[in-house]
């Protein structure tokens, strides 16, 4: 917990342990304690690479920003991650790495599916 959310339960269980806690003040505090979920927006990354090395050249990818479908600039130049490194430097998290069951162990087929990492990044609205 931070400093804030401290507080605000030290003075809720003291109110409580008072008993002077009202049902108003129980929720306002409850309120201030969690975050909310308008406040918050995910954007997802999924990103197809040539291996499953984080520094492996990056061969597709989508971008879901502020709620917004993209595959990105029809130029691989000009995506703005070459590799799953530079997405994770500029603040991107991975949430999965490519699932290796998902790749063919024949010579005809060597990558199956492909190398997939999905990365998300939270930021406020």
């Amino acid at each position: 917990m931070n400093e804030k959310q401290n507080k605000i339960t030290k003075m809720l269980a003291t109110k409580l342990e008072a008993g002077t806690l009202t049902v108003d003040e129980f929720r306002r505090g409850i309120d201030a304690l969690i975050p909310h979920a308008k406040e918050k927006l995910q954007d997802i990354l999924y990103l197809q690479s040539n291996n499953t090395s984080l520094q492996g050249e990056v061969i597709g990818m989508t971008m879901i920003e502020d709620g917004e479908l993209s595959e990105g600039p029809p130029n691989p130049k000009d995506w703005p991650y070459k590799t799953v490194l530079e997405a994770v430097c500029a603040g991107w998290r991975i949430i999965s790495f490519p699932n290796m069951a998902l790749l063919a162990v024949s010579e005809s087929d060597p990558h199956g599916l492909g190398f997939e990492f999905i990365l998300e990044r939270i930021k406020d609205r």
